[in-house]
């Protein structure tokens, strides 16, 4: 890709004055009219005057969005029947008006809105003041090859302002795309980071706190095991403080493998009997980490609102799919929350990295009593993990 900076570019496009600049030009007719070719006199300078009047005209109103589109319409039409009549009355060097009028065409097209389709403005203002050079032209006696050299110079002068202001607008539409991609992406990483952070976080102080609990309770009965409890919200504490800097270095997680490991000593430090199942082939790494995420947030789920004896989690990948069951016998949909349910930051979180994937997510009571959480994701998704 090019390296543009398409700011520097946009600042430094055409402005108005640099069409003005191009009346020099008007030093051929002027020439004539030194020459004594172009009489009478005043008559020849009034109408320079008055063609220089309008070319500035023109070009300042185009610019200019104060005035309405049909102000410099009438200005160049103005323009115009000025060169032909002067063209047609002193014939000479002053057929070099039309370039001239082709510029101011090329300005005023360049800023005419263009809705798809056929270039219309174009190929009727620049076709139509080419044609008018060329017709002034030929009724001035001109032969052929000065003919085609009035056509190419009119209808070359506003083609190619034409597309140079319309690629300048384009170079500010693209600029002013760019900034709103990039207020999308930090909005993006703001919101991947604020789930990663809830989803670490939401876990590891679940268990913290039942492990304080757990002290708490055991203290004076058993100082001990109380001991070793404190020790674990010590480990605890440390892995959470390691997670949260691989997060804002852009970890992702750690894999299903370890989430499953870790829910396994999570549920039974909580006093819930767990029974983990796994079937099917390894899976890529982005589903990988994504249904890592996702036994993360059921466990976390199951050890703060369930009061459940007893979680099944169980992992099937068939070939063109994976699907991740994290089912309790807990206090089903009370206390809860749905994908979708008010206050439901986590499986809301969980749910909007799935659907990057293109898969799906229910949560609801369980058949039988108890609460299922069912995450379902193509096998081959790749950007599910960490919320892009």
């Amino acid at each position: 890709m090019p390296d543009l900076d398409l700011d520097t570019l946009d600042r430094e496009g055409p402005r108005g004055h640099v069409f003005v600049f191009w009346l020099i030009i008007l030093v051929w007719p002027l020439w004539d009219v030194a020459q004594g070719r172009a009489r009478p006199v005043w008559l020849a300078v009034a109408a320079l005057l008055v063609f220089a009047f309008l070319h500035v005209a023109v070009i300042r109103t185009s610019f200019d969005g104060r005035f309405p589109i049909r102000v410099p319409i009438v200005l160049l039409t103005a323009q115009a029947a000025v060169a032909a009549a002067a063209s047609l009355g002193f014939q000479g060097r002053w057929y070099t008006l039309f370039p001239l009028l082709g510029l101011s065409t090329g300005v005023l097209v360049g800023h005419l809105p263009r809705r798809g389709g056929p270039e219309l403005a174009m190929l009727a203002g620049v076709g139509g003041v080419s044609s008018l050079s060329a017709l002034v032209g030929w009724a001035g006696g001109e032969d052929g090859g000065a003919l085609a050299a009035i056509w190419y110079g009119t209808a070359t002068a506003g083609v190619v302002t034409a597309v140079i202001l319309r690629l300048f607008t384009v170079i500010g539409l693209l600029r002013d795309a760019r900034e709103e991609l990039a207020e999308a992406a930090v909005a993006r990483e703001r919101l991947r980071f604020s789930r990663d952070l809830h989803d670490l976080l939401g876990h590891t102080l679940s268990l913290m706190v039942v492990k304080a609990q757990a002290v708490r309770l055991i203290a004076e009965r058993d100082p001990a095991v109380a001991a070793r409890q404190a020790a674990d919200i010590e480990t605890v504490g440390r892995e959470a403080l390691d997670e949260v800097r691989q997060a804002v270095s852009g970890y992702r997680g750690r894999g299903l493998a370890g989430e499953l490991d870790a829910a396994r000593t999570a549920l039974a430090d909580a006093g819930v009997e767990a029974a983990i199942r796994r079937t099917g082939p390894p899976l890529p790494a982005g589903t990988d980490a994504l249904l890592g995420w996702a036994v993360r947030e059921g466990v976390t789920n199951v050890i703060r609102h369930s009061g459940a004896a007893h979680c099944d989690i169980t992992v099937r990948a068939d070939g063109d799919r994976a699907v991740l069951e994290v089912r309790d016998d807990g206090a089903g949909a009370s206390g809860r929350h749905g994908p979708g349910a008010h206050g439901g930051h986590g499986l809301r979180g969980l749910s909007e990295r799935v659907a990057t994937a293109d898969g799906t997510v229910r949560a609801g009571p369980a058949p039988g009593g108890g609460f299922l959480l069912t995450v379902t994701v193509p096998a081959g998704a790749a950007r599910g993990a960490g919320g892009q």
